[in-house]
């Protein structure tokens, strides 16, 4: 299986060549187009309690795509929000991804939910987060462009809540006040994570909440004229 991306940061576009009885699964709506000989089979993954529960609390599809290559063929794949994708392939690990930043995976690549406690909640994402765990390449995707960050063992690094995509499983995390009661209040920045390396973090420069906090003050009431 190769890959490349193309039109990155902004309106990064996935192409996935396969070769014969080659097969790569991803979020339901994210194909934009396939050669011929390619063929489409949608399915809960995981099974019905499994897509249950990565619909219901890990925010994604409850089913998805898997194309199959009945001769070599490629498929394209693009995420909802404008923005970047990024590779990353797993060798017998395990990958931590924020709703909505999953995009696709090698078949054998198993994708749960995982609970992430009371940090997660206060962090604003939710209590639970994509598990991704086998051998296989993944394709995770941003709103905005990816940033990676190489930690090292015991060394510490804040994010914004708003701007995470994916960490190692070896990556402790938790979820702090920036500053004083005034600047968790009033800077904008509110809660943050901070993760303790070693280990590699996934950003995305954008944040949909951010976008979203400015955009609904500016759409008409709806008693406007």
């Amino acid at each position: 299986m190769e890959h490349e991306i193309d039109y990155r940061p902004s309106y990064a576009l996935l192409t996935v060549s396969l070769d014969a009885d080659e097969a790569i699964r991803s979020e339901a709506g994210a194909m934009v187009s396939h050669s011929d000989g390619i063929e489409i089979e949608t399915n809960a993954s995981g099974g019905l309690l499994g897509s249950l529960k990565r619909n219901v609390l890990g925010g994604e599809s409850f089913f998805q795509n898997t194309f199959s290559a009945r001769e070599p063929g490629h498929v394209t794949l693009a995420p909802a929000l404008p923005g970047d994708i990024v590779h990353h392939r797993l060798d017998d690990e395990t990958l931590f991804v924020q709703s909505g930043s999953y995009l696709a995976a090698d078949p054998r690549i198993d994708v749960d939910t995982k609970f992430g406690g009371g940090r997660t909640f206060f962090g604003g994402e939710g209590l639970f987060l994509l598990k991704l765990s086998g051998t296989g390449p993944t394709f995770l995707s941003s709103y905005g462009a990816v940033h990676e960050v190489d930690l090292d063992a015991g060394e510490r690094y804040a994010v914004d809540t708003g701007h995470v995509v994916a960490f190692e499983e070896r990556t402790s995390f938790d979820v702090r006040r920036v500053g004083g009661l005034k600047s968790t209040l009033f800077s904008g920045e509110g809660l943050v994570c901070e993760f303790t390396g070693p280990g590699r973090l996934w950003l995305q420069s954008r944040s949909p909440d951010a976008f979203l906090s400015w955009l609904v003050p500016q759409l008409p009431s709806g008693d406007s004229n």
